[in-house]
């Protein structure tokens, strides 16, 4: 299903600031060699997490999904001073994608990938997220949010993407276990009284979770 018609995402990137060439290198790569490239942030997508980091200045952030690593460079480009940002990928294969491409990012001593399952590495990275994305496995959703929750700053935000699957949590009744497992997700978070919410139909669905 898509939710923006191509003509109007077009027109929207024309009046965006344009991609950075080393995130239109990546991009082009990804598409090249990789059979689900369309997990990808892309241009509009990833020019609004880069404009949310630069208002937010964050010192701490966590990704958790790099796939290769487009979304983490542009969360990466509104560091503050003394920034880090932390992002968490399963697959070897994404590892290497993005490894190659943080060395060539202006922030590249900045960037720390983390190889392994990010229910385990979560608990051991001691820091207070100012900005945490949560992309990896929809099925671990609901749990990476509450381990994550009472690291988060207050006023801190959290981003959620893919939380409309693919039009599957419109569906009556929601079937698949991807679909499902965001649409438990998505009522979780909608009764949560300590977070202030709201989804933006961006690409695949950004949920914004500010922490109260």
């Amino acid at each position: 299903m898509e939710f923006l018609a191509p003509v109007i995402e077009e027109y929207a990137e024309r009046y965006s600031s344009p991609e950075p060439a080393l995130l239109g290198a990546l991009a082009a790569h990804t598409r090249s060699v990789h059979p689900e490239s369309h997990m990808l942030s892309g241009h509009l997508q990833g020019r609004f997490l880069a404009l949310v980091s630069r208002l937010m200045q964050p010192r701490f952030v966590l990704e958790i999904g790099t796939f290769t690593g487009y979304s983490a460079i542009c969360l990466a480009e509104g560091l503050a001073a003394d920034g880090q940002l932390h992002t968490i990928e399963l697959r070897a294969e994404e590892q290497e994608t993005a490894k190659h491409y943080f060395q060539q990012a202006e922030q590249a001593d900045r960037l720390f990938l983390h190889a392994g399952d990010a229910a385990a590495i979560i608990p051991s990275l001691p820091f207070t997220w100012d900005l945490v994305f949560i992309d990896a496995d929809k099925t671990g959703y609901l749990n990476y949010y509450e381990l994550v929750k009472p690291r988060v700053r207050r006023g801190g935000l959290i981003i959620a993407d893919n939380v409309l699957f693919h039009g599957k949590v419109l569906e009556q009744p929601v079937t698949g276990k991807s679909a499902k497992a965001i649409q438990a997700f998505n009522d979780h978070v909608s009764n949560d009284s300590s977070v202030e919410r709201l989804l933006l139909p961006l690409r695949d669905g950004l949920l914004l979770i500010q922490k109260k």
